[in-house]
């Protein structure tokens, strides 16, 4: 009896060893959608970084860019499975927090991947474009290209979400900023009082949601010249509206992302210049931290002098302007995605 209990009870030993070795292997990807070529590309890096390092990926996504429960669902399955890191791109940034000290309460690192939270901290770390620098290249890239005529702009903001989570005001202020417009509080969108601006609209991050934020800004005011994009999917949506009404060809629009279909769009006229970052890095970093984390139980440290990690931007045009440092469209394409 006795022996039977031993063994018994090692082999329960043995199972349990198994599983917590399984979990220290596990790291958990929550993207805001699965079919963004951003988010399909972040899943690649995390994927390929993975199978490196001999780990299992456990991938999930919003059904939509917005779709917050489901993103908060996924993070609870991942504690429950003894995720030793879960990898974010938050659909609500503020909203997700609660959630996200119950993972790290549980002991998973938690990496925000492109989108910092609010507050930042209340991720263990922040993998990201430096968006607010993203925004401003192309916004002194619209006021330089446009020269003195940049003072008579007429500009469509076509944001995010009405959330307004923290990549879409990075990117939005970002713009003003370097198009020479005062902002009102720099963390939220829609107080500036410019009078170039002609409105903000949501998009959705996607083209249909582009075209209907263009034709409502179109319709408050049909002369607009300008129009930022917070993304390159809302940026062909843009167009369509314009081009529907046969103005595609003298309004100025720009962007953020540098997929490959973007930086197409860049060739061929559509977008004037997008500013490029660089998610399968972001995502293998992350995934390389996670590791180190299980392995050594040390976090990721910030780029010295930011609140991040800056996994690098650069401006993406083939009509560079003066005073703005930008790479050609064949080198953005040698380092697109999607």
């Amino acid at each position: 009896m006795k022996i039977s209990a031993f063994a018994g009870a090692t082999a329960l030993a043995l199972t349990a060893m198994a599983g917590a070795a399984a979990a220290q292997d596990t790291v958990c990807l929550i993207t805001k959608t699965d079919t963004n070529p951003f988010f399909v590309k972040m899943k690649e890096g995390a994927a390929a970084k993975a199978e490196e390092l001999g780990m299992t990926l456990k991938a999930f996504a919003g059904k939509i860019d917005g779709d917050h429960e489901t993103q908060v669902q996924a993070i609870e399955t991942c504690i429950l499975d003894g995720a030793k890191g879960i990898l974010l791109t938050a659909s609500d940034t503020s909203s997700i927090v609660p959630a996200v000290k119950q993972a790290r309460d549980a002991g998973v690192l938690v990496i925000a991947l492109d989108t910092p939270l609010e507050p930042i901290d209340a991720a263990d770390a922040t993998f990201a474009t430096d968006n607010f620098l993203a925004g401003e290249l192309i916004g002194k890239w619209a006021a330089a290209t446009l020269g003195d005529e940049a003072q008579n702009a007429k500009i469509a903001m076509l944001d995010l979400a009405v959330s307004q989570p923290s990549v879409g005001v990075l990117r939005d202020q970002g713009f003003l900023q370097g198009f020479g417009i005062d902002l009102g509080d720099p963390n939220k969108w829609g107080d500036e009082t410019d009078p170039r601006i002609v409105g903000h609209d949501v998009t959705a991050g996607n083209e249909e949601g582009g075209r209907k934020a263009m034709e409502n800004l179109l319709a408050k005011d049909p002369m607009v010249n300008v129009v930022y994009t917070i993304n390159e999917p809302a940026a062909a949506g843009a167009y369509e509206a314009l081009k529907a009404i046969g103005r595609e060809n003298d309004v100025l629009i720009v962007s953020v992302d540098g997929g490959c279909p973007g930086v197409q769009n860049v060739a061929d006229g559509v977008i004037g210049a997008t500013s490029q970052q660089y998610p399968l890095l972001m995502a293998a970093l992350g995934v390389e931290a996670v590791k180190k984390w299980a392995d050594e139980g040390v976090k990721p440290e910030n780029t010295p002098g930011k609140d991040f990690y800056d996994t690098g931007v650069a401006l993406v045009t083939d009509k560079p302007a003066e005073g703005v440092e930008s790479i050609s469209v064949k080198e953005g394409m040698d380092l697109c995605w999607g």
